[in-house]
């Protein structure tokens, strides 16, 4: 089956400028230098976006701006998450998403719904949802982890579930999802430390924060181990090891918009609550910013 969200997508960053106001200029140079680089597949408005500091207008304008200028050269994924089931469906009726490829949706967060919740609040997107759905685990942000065997259910059961981005690392989880799903079904990492692991056993790839920063040597890794060369993309994933723990010690996105802005890609400022990185880590985040790209 040919899946459209297979391989090395992006969660992309929402660069600003320094009134806080978004950065289109860079925004269309990150878009482009994705396309350069090979990845396959683009995310807009993910948790690396700021998303949750963003308004109605703004995230319509991410999502009209990204589309245009990817003009069709690889799919575009939107994230249309909340936690009230209905305020997803409201987003996913006032949003225009006609060219959108699919849309990526969270586990409910704060809420802590059970497992019956969370089967039936992505049922009822899936419901109102004309696109392919991809659900997003990441127990770290919603203090709730989608289990194996609710994921499977949702599988299953609902045709446009496509895949899940699976955040929990916990391959004992993977494992049964990837033995137990349809073949329709994706399941793609989204942690850059666990790509070449989770496409060794039969995963589709990666949503990658790293991507912003560097797309070629992300994109080279995914591709490698999806052909089954494990010995070129194991050497890229431990060579970027470093830099990936030094990307998320202080929060995404600060860390990996430290790394881009000492590259020249775009300015080190984030939206309250977050704040820049320390002096510190963003030293060494330069220092091995400048080595690898």
């Amino acid at each position: 089956m040919n899946k459209v969200f297979h391989g090395a997508g992006v969660a992309l960053i929402t660069p600003f400028l320094s009134d806080l106001q978004i950065d289109y200029t860079s925004l269309g140079k990150l878009v482009d230098a994705q396309i350069e680089n090979h990845m396959d597949y683009l995310v807009v408005l993910g948790t690396t976006a700021e998303t949750a500091t963003l308004s109605h207008a703004e995230k319509q304008s991410l999502i009209d701006f990204v589309i245009a200028r990817t003009a069709g050269k690889i799919p575009v994924m939107v994230g249309v998450g909340g936690n009230s089931t209905s305020d997803v469906i409201d987003q996913l009726k006032t949003l225009n998403l006609q060219k959108a490829d699919g849309i990526l949706s969270v586990v409910p967060y704060y809420n802590k719904p059970s497992q019956e919740g969370i089967y039936q609040h992505f049922m009822a997107i899936s419901a109102a949802c004309p696109l392919p759905v991809v659900l997003y685990n990441v127990p770290g942000r919603t203090s709730t982890s989608m289990s194996a065997e609710t994921t499977l259910r949702l599988a299953h059961d609902a045709i446009n579930i496509v895949g899940t981005k699976e955040a929990s690392g916990n391959f004992g989880e993977i494992i049964k999802i990837l033995k137990g799903k349809p073949d329709k079904f994706s399941v793609i990492t989204g942690d850059d430390s666990l790509i070449v692991p989770t496409t060794s056993l039969g995963g589709e790839g990666v949503i990658s924060v790293a991507a912003n920063l560097a797309p070629r040597l992300v994109s080279a890794m995914t591709h490698y181990a999806l052909n089954g060369d494990y010995t070129n993309a194991a050497a890229i994933q431990l060579e970027m090891q470093s830099l990936v723990e030094d990307l998320f010690a202080e929060g995404n996105p600060p860390g990996v918009k430290a790394a881009m802005h000492s590259a020249g890609l775009c300015e080190n400022i984030v939206r309250l609550p977050l704040v820049p990185v320390s002096e510190k880590l963003y030293k060494s985040l330069a220092e091995k910013t400048k080595k690898l790209i």
